[in-house]
Order: C-alpha cells, then sequence, then structure tokens
C-alpha cells in the first residue's frame, strides 16, 4: 500500500484594499500617502486632540514615517473631529 502525500497550500498573500494600513506602511513619500491610509493609523483618536495627541497616537499604532511627516506639518491648533484631521491633511498634502 502507498503512502499519500498530503499537500499544504498556504493562503495567498494579496496585497490590501487600496487606503489600508498596507498600503500606507508601502508609501515611500508623503506624496503616495492616501487619506484613507491615513486616517487608520488615527482610528480610536480621542477628539478634541492636539498636533501632539495625533503624532503620539499615531506613533502607537506603527504608524510610517509618511504619516508621521504629514503630522509634523498639520498647524499646532486643537482638531475637534476625525473630519477636522481629514480637511488639514488635504491642506497639508
Amino acid at each position: 500500500m502507498q503512502a499519500k502525500k498530503v499537500v499544504r497550500v498556504m493562503a495567498e498573500e494579496r496585497p490590501s484594499v487600496k487606503g489600508g494600513m498596507a498600503s500606507a506602511a508601502r508609501a515611500a513619500s508623503v506624496q503616495e500617502l492616501s487619506a484613507s491610509a491615513f486616517q487608520k493609523y488615527l482610528s480610536g483618536m480621542d477628539y478634541p486632540a492636539g498636533k501632539q495627541d495625533l503624532i503620539s497616537h499615531a506613533r502607537k499604532n506603527n504608524a510610517p514615517d509618511a504619516v508621521i511627516q504629514v503630522l509634523e506639518m498639520f498647524q499646532d491648533k486643537t482638531f475637534q473631529s476625525a473630519a477636522d484631521v481629514s480637511q488639514e491633511f488635504g491642506r497639508v498634502k
């Protein structure tokens, strides 16, 4: 009787959907960073929040350098919501 050979197939690794954390991590520069990928690193942020609060939160979420660079370009003000942050992202980008 012959033994059967078991072949295990690993799940194919696929790129994340556009705008996911993986795409932010691959962004080599600020210009390549999408708004949705940027916001992923600020998920769970409590508002109102200052610029330094945003930077600290992004770092806790292991944000790539491109995300931190964008946050460092933000005006030093209090942001009331994620929508305020998105507006500022559009201004600096």
